[in-house]
């Protein structure tokens, strides 16, 4: 008999968003690991269930994994939760369902509450398309790596901030991605106090620096315009190729191909210029 694991996304805020289907999974679980214990007995009490809680975060999931296995091959139903969303998605998890695959035990999950959907959804944004990078680096060459990267992303950008980051992130964005970027800055997502905000991403970092942040953030940044391929600088790549001695259909092919141009008109511009300046 193997055991059960069981991903379940809870509230990102609001209580009442809480399912019935949450509640019986969690009222039947033999065990339920928790991000933070003392957050997810809030959760727990408001639905009256009353089962072992245990902690399992970033510091201490090498530590839980043997009982969580002991658990899973004793045939037990484990629930996982964290403090908001679902686990795996910036939050603890992974760990737990490869232990769960190891054992032989069954992989569940419960949909819920996402901070990534529900921002995705209010900022008004592309949706068909969209990447989803959790919190940035705090620091370093991977920072600006990943801000560099993202300058040229042509997907809607989904990323989370904490108060103590989102001046700095607005601001490194704005940077990076172009000050006159569209940005929806949701705060406090179902949650008494929320907000969401619209303008450029310097009009954000101006607004945070001028009335402080208070909250958890999920910033929706709009994507870049498509670059428009450069026929000329197209047109330039096959003429070095040809002086280099590849033949004019393979190097039009190639670089066609990469750079994103017509494969046609750029064969004629290449074939006009060949006419016009012989080798």
């Amino acid at each position: 008999m193997t055991g059960r694991l069981v991903l379940c996304a809870t509230p990102i805020g609001n209580l009442g968003d809480v399912s019935r289907r949450l509640a019986e999974v969690l009222g039947d679980a033999d065990a339920i690991y928790a991000e933070d214990t003392r957050r997810s007995r809030v959760l727990l009490e408001a639905l009256g269930i009353e089962r072992p809680l245990r902690s399992y975060f970033v510091g201490n999931e090498e530590q839980r994994s043997g009982e969580l296995a002991e658990h899973l091959e004793a045939g037990r139903t484990v629930a996982l939760i964290t403090d908001a969303g679902t686990p795996s998605i910036s939050d603890p998890g992974v760990s737990a369902v490869a232990i769960a695959r190891r054992t032989g035990g069954d992989v569940q999950v419960v949909p819920g509450p996402s901070a990534v959907t529900a921002a995705l959804a209010v900022s008004g944004f592309d949706a068909q398309r969209f990447v989803f990078e959790g919190f940035l680096p705090r620091k370093g060459a991977a920072r600006r790596d990943r801000l560099s990267a993202l300058s040229s992303e042509e997907r809607t950008i989904v990323v989370f901030s904490a108060p103590q980051r989102v001046g700095r992130d607005l601001a490194d964005l704005a940077s990076h991605l172009g000050a006159d970027r569209a940005v929806a800055v949701c705060r406090e997502l179902t949650k008494q106090h929320e907000e969401v905000r619209w303008g450029t991403l310097a009009e954000a970092a101006e607004h945070v620096a001028d009335h402080g942040a208070r909250g958890e953030f999920t910033l929706v940044v709009r994507g870049a315009l498509p670059v428009v391929p450069s026929v000329e600088e197209a047109l330039a790549e096959v003429l070095l190729r040809i002086e280099d001695g590849e033949n004019l259909a393979a190097a039009v092919r190639a670089v066609a191909a990469h750079r994103g141009v017509g494969r046609r008109e750029l064969y004629e511009a290449a074939l006009d210029a060949t006419r016009r300046h012989p080798a």
